[in-house]
């Protein structure tokens, strides 16, 4: 391919990865797709991945295409299916259509698919691309790779920490950490995963609704705030999930409200009057095996979650939770936001758990990045390269 080609290349993949950025977390358990037709340079026809059991992003571009499919190039970000499953195998359109070639980001994991979607295209005489957009279609799917991969979901430890690393004050207040841009890229965040999970310390202390809650306006520089009466629930919810080991969840937890659905996990030592309470007030009740310590374990947890079709799991603390999600080896990636803040004193820490003996066995962020949000900074990091090279 020239130069030239391969910059037209990119730039229409770019589109396709965009597409497939504005639907992340509204798709699963299928993964976010974007799809663009491309004919004598212009693009035809486009779209993303529906809701689960609706169109997906191949089918979307190509009926916006219509005629014009025909001979024309499709940009996609992940391997087009090729089995009959809540809808129809996309190769088959795509066969039907006439398109001439097709280029798309990656091979899907998933066990249907896995490279017969390009063996099917390349039989039919359509030349077929892989590559382009990788790394960003990885990471704009980590948690579909996960889940096809390894059957669970992609961990995600959210904190916010002062300078000298507490997320709260020597009293055990946290209102507010962060600043106005952090909690409003918070909220963002909700809106693109598919569960959060808090232990049952922070319903007690903060008592949060954990919702996922839109600014009264953009550009209005204020962030979504409980109680408010200004900021309204955006359209995608994640479950909300409480690690309750004892039943210590109160029935008139903010969490257990605005309609949004809440599991609660926890063990035979909770009580089953406190369990049938908690159905009443509307959760889910999962009882759980515990860890030998009579907490809830977490691998059964994660497995629990992955059989459930859950893709992407946030972790938002407090320190204990964190400490032992980090301790079973279970997180994936590591959103730190750092304050400009010095709390000092006894205060309360954003990881705590076994931690590292020595400096050598602390775990080093991978592929890190750095972002400023008003006066905060966001660090992100992989815990391996495994997490996003699935």
């Amino acid at each position: 391919m020239s130069d030239h080609n391969t910059k037209e290349a990119g730039k229409f993949m770019s589109r396709a990865l965009a597409l497939a950025r504005e639907v992340q977390g509204r798709t699963s358990p299928n993964p976010a797709v974007g799809a663009v037709f491309v004919k004598d340079g212009r693009i035809v026809g486009e779209g993303a991945t529906e809701k689960p059991g609706e169109r997906h992003a191949e089918i979307v571009a190509l009926q916006a295409a219509g005629s014009e499919a025909n001979g024309a190039t499709l940009y996609v970000t992940l391997e087009p299916c090729c089995y009959q499953g809540r809808t129809a195998a996309c190769t088959e359109a795509i066969i039907a259509a006439g398109v001439a070639d097709v280029h798309f980001s990656h091979e899907d994991p998933d066990s249907h698919v896995s490279g017969r979607g390009k063996a099917q295209l390349a039989e039919s005489g359509i030349p077929v691309v892989v590559g382009e957009g990788e790394d960003e279609a990885r990471r704009i799917n980590e948690g579909y790779l996960m889940h096809r991969t390894q059957g669970r979901p992609f961990v995600i430890a959210k904190f916010a920490t002062s300078l000298d690393g507490k997320i709260a004050a020597t009293s055990g207040d946290s209102r507010w950490v962060s600043g106005p841009e952090t909690r409003a890229w918070s909220h963002e965040l909700r809106t693109r995963i598919d569960a959060i999970a808090v232990g049952v310390s922070t319903v007690l202390i903060d008592d949060p609704q954990l919702t996922a809650r839109l600014a009264p306006s953009a550009g209005s520089g204020q962030a979504p705030s409980a109680g408010s009466g200004q900021a309204q629930l955006a359209e995608h919810q994640p479950l909300r999930i409480v690690i309750d080991s004892k039943g210590r969840t109160p029935k008139d937890a903010s969490v257990l409200g605005c309609g949004t659905p809440t599991l609660i996990a926890t063990t035979r030592a909770s009580p089953e009057a406190w369990r049938a309470e908690m159905t009443q007030a509307g959760a889910r009740v999962e009882v759980l095996p515990d860890d030998g310590a009579g907490r809830v374990s977490l691998p059964a947890l994660v497995k629990h979650l992955g059989e459930s079709d859950v893709l992407t799991l946030l972790v938002e603390g407090g320190g204990v939770l964190h400490g032992s999600f980090f301790d079973e080896g279970l997180v994936d990636k590591v959103h730190a936001v750092v304050a400009p803040l010095i709390v000092g004193g006894d205060a309360p820490s954003a990881v705590v758990g076994r931690g590292a003996e020595r400096m050598a066995d602390a775990l080093r962020l991978n592929d890190v990045s750095v972002e400023r949000l008003g006066d905060d900074f966001l660090i992100t990091g992989y815990t391996s390269a495994r997490a996003i090279s699935t």
